[in-house]
């Protein structure tokens, strides 16, 4: 683990305000992210709609059929 430059916290401008941001976690992605996964993080609206990943991953390929099925065929 690397160690935190003591000089960067005194850089760090007044006007940020770190306060807000509770539950910050080092790394929480970094494991899907080395493994090429396409992490998307959806709104709470939009994620009330969906129970499971699986969920997202059967409405968008709905969508996605819906869309194919749409395009004009060129003969």
């Amino acid at each position: 683990m690397k160690k935190i430059n003591k000089q960067t916290c005194s850089d760090m401008r007044a006007e940020y305000d770190f306060s807000s941001m509770k539950g910050g976690v080092r790394g929480k992605y970094a494991k899907r992210y080395t493994a090429g996964t396409n992490l998307v993080l959806l709104d709470k609206d939009v994620a009330k709609s969906f129970p499971t990943d699986e969920a997202v991953n059967k409405a968008l390929r709905f969508v996605l059929k819906a869309a194919d099925m749409a395009k004009p065929k060129h003969t």
